[in-house]
């Protein structure tokens, strides 16, 4: 029964509106799948976080117009069947891998992830690798790493810094090092002592001993200033007596003359 406009418009409107959340698709066909084998796929798919839908090859073309999905269900021949899904594509594809095992009748015919469409051999190959939880899980084992083991190193010096000291505490180490910290004040203290009487020298250096022997000349020196004119006192009365006895002399031959 051929679908009117309107119940075409209705599919497209509700297929763009599944898609356009979706950022991963794998497309398929199928031959002579029993409605309890597209029960079970469907199961499968929804388990893996995605949704199935069996195309109508013209009708998906127009729904998927800009969306992330556009480029793998344009020009569609055939059956065929898509599951998206916004999350993982890994899990998807291992889900619709592992089913297929048992279920010949379904295979692919390409994918899409994240815009960028994929082979057939690439979708097996996705089926293959490591979930995204994984992968991440590995980058961040990677990355801390080295941070915990220097940590490990940081926590062992620390561990190794304590034990040492609690014993050198057990063994009475820093106590006996005390004693001598006491005794230093004594052992500063004698060189405060001799250099007091070393000082005391040198307040009486200026001995007045080396000025004795200048007072002692300054003696003989002032008494023969002081003995001075007692000489000179009697060399002026030889002197003057000299002189009265020629004025005498004198006065008493001048008559004489006369």
């Amino acid at each position: 029964m051929a679908l009117t406009k309107a119940k075409k418009a209705v599919q497209i409107d509700h297929l763009t509106h599944e898609l356009e959340g979706s950022t991963s698709a794998i497309v398929g066909t199928f031959a002579k799948l029993t409605v309890a084998q597209d029960f079970e796929l469907r199961k499968v798919v929804r388990g893996a976080g995605g949704r199935y839908r069996v195309l109508k090859n013209k009708l998906a073309a127009r729904a998927s117009k800009g969306t992330k999905v556009e480029q793998a269900l344009q020009g569609l021949k055939g059956v065929s069947s898509v599951a998206y899904t916004s999350g993982d594509p890994v899990i998807l594809a291992k889900a619709l891998s592992t089913w297929m095992q048992e279920n010949a009748e379904f295979t692919f015919k390409l994918g899409i992830v994240d815009g960028h469409v994929i082979t057939v051999e690439e979708v097996k190959q996705l089926a293959t690798m490591p979930s995204k939880e994984t992968i991440f899980a590995k980058l961040l084992f990677l990355i801390n790493a080295p941070a915990q083991r220097l940590v490990t190193v940081l926590n062992a010096a620390g561990r190794d810094i304590a034990v040492v000291v609690n014993q050198a505490v057990e063994q009475g180490k820093f106590t006996a090092e005390a004693a001598p910290a006491k005794e230093e004040p004594k052992a500063e203290a004698a060189p405060k002592t001799e250099s007091a009487k070393v000082e005391a020298p040198v307040a009486e250096a200026p001995v007045v001993e080396p000025e004795a022997p200048k007072a002692e000349v300054a003696a003989p020196v002032a008494e023969a200033e002081a003995a001075a004119p007692e000489t000179i006192a009697a060399e002026a009365e030889a002197s003057g007596t000299k002189e009265d006895s020629q004025t005498a002399a004198a006065a008493t031959e001048a008559p004489t003359e006369g």
